[in-house]
């Protein structure tokens, strides 16, 4: 098992960092459909590393809840992988981003209020998303692989 989690959710951070830091390049608006796309494409590894694992080190047998426990720590991993991204960008290399995002919202509606993070609660946050969309993704699989 820990094979598995630990090639798929090194597969799943590779791609989560690069698509993360290769989304810089959009506008804004563009970078929010390009995230939700990086966490999905780093998460679809759960699939992978579950069925890895049922194929290779299970003999073809799998229960719903050691899928669930391969795909939640894939997912776990991943997530931490992302926010450490999101953390690095926010705190190092554009620390002005929340007050760039905010005149940038502020223009679009002077109505909208915004709340303010920290670099330290916006990686919280997204280790949080990636980590509820893993879980989704988790529960599907293990359904679907589920062998006795």
């Amino acid at each position: 098992m820990k094979t598995s989690v630990v090639k798929f959710s090194t597969y799943g951070i590779l791609v989560g960092f690069t698509a993360f830091f290769a989304g810089l390049y959009f506008d804004i608006t563009t970078n929010e459909i390009f995230g939700y796309a990086t966490i999905i494409a780093s998460l679809v590894f759960v699939y992978f590393g579950i069925r890895h694992f049922r194929d290779t080190q299970n003999n073809g047998k799998l229960s719903f809840k050691k899928g669930m426990v391969i795909g939640l720590l894939i997912s776990l991993f991943t997530a931490i992988g992302i926010a450490i991204a999101d953390y690095m960008y926010t705190a190092v290399i554009n620390p002005d981003f929340f007050d760039e995002y905010a005149e940038m919202m502020k223009a679009k509606d002077p109505t909208v209020e915004i709340m303010e993070f920290t670099s330290v609660q916006a990686a919280l946050f997204m280790l949080a998303i990636v980590f509820v969309i893993g879980l989704i993704i988790t529960l599907i699989s293990s359904l679907l692989l589920q062998r006795k």
